[in-house]
């Protein structure tokens, strides 16, 4: 599958590697696509490229955005025509929102007539999609929207960059929460001190 990336930070460059590594073809979209950072990524990483922006969602699968919040008006004017595309949103507001939006799924859904848009890869730190595996026991990764078909392809996108099992928070209603929970780890990792390397599992009887 074409994966298109927006954003090519920690977050978007550790689950293109991930992407392309099961198998995916993974088109980074970025401004400047021949900038130092975007040719240090791509190089050397088999199944990733790179492109402008407006030209990285063409006839992609999924197009994941992995970028600040407030950025997101701009991408959606940039993309032009996504209405059929699946969104991922990756993006947390809990510092930052796009503008007149709580969340980035509520502004992607408003801004580009998308039905398909589905909050997931937001709850944990890049360092856990470079690497989800804790000595044979692997990270769950969390999604929250009302578009089944969405959740179905981020479940298995989230089980080909190798986590374990996928939690569904809910619908749309539940985005809050879900960056609320992305806010948990942040606050144990960072603020708490207890190191980034560190991750979710959910335990079941």
């Amino acid at each position: 599958m074409k994966i298109a990336i927006i954003g090519h930070g920690n977050v978007g460059g550790a689950l293109a590697k991930r992407w392309a590594q099961a198998g995916h073809l993974c088109v980074i979209g970025a401004r400047d696509p021949k900038s130092d950072k975007v040719i240090d990524l791509i190089q050397g990483a088999n199944g990733v490229s790179a492109t402008e922006v407006k030209h990285c969602v063409r006839g992609a699968g999924a197009i994941l955005v992995a970028t600040p919040p407030d950025a997101i008006p701009g991408i959606a004017e940039e993309i032009g025509d996504v209405s059929n595309s699946i969104i991922i949103d990756a993006t947390n507001s809990v510092f930052k929102k796009p503008e007149g939006y709580d969340n980035g799924l509520e502004a992607f859904k408003a801004l580009t007539n998308a039905k398909s848009v589905v909050k997931c890869f937001n709850t944990t730190g890049f360092e856990n999609m470079e690497n989800p595996d804790y000595d044979g026991e692997k990270a769950d990764m969390f999604l929250a929207g009302g578009n089944k078909e969405a959740k179905a392809l981020a479940e298995q996108l989230a089980k080909d960059a190798g986590f374990g099992e996928v939690y569904d928070f809910g619908g749309d209603d539940k985005v809050a929460l879900i960056e609320s929970f992305a806010m948990a780890w942040i606050n144990l990792a960072i603020m708490q001190k207890y190191g980034r390397g560190m991750a979710f599992k959910v335990l079941r009887r």
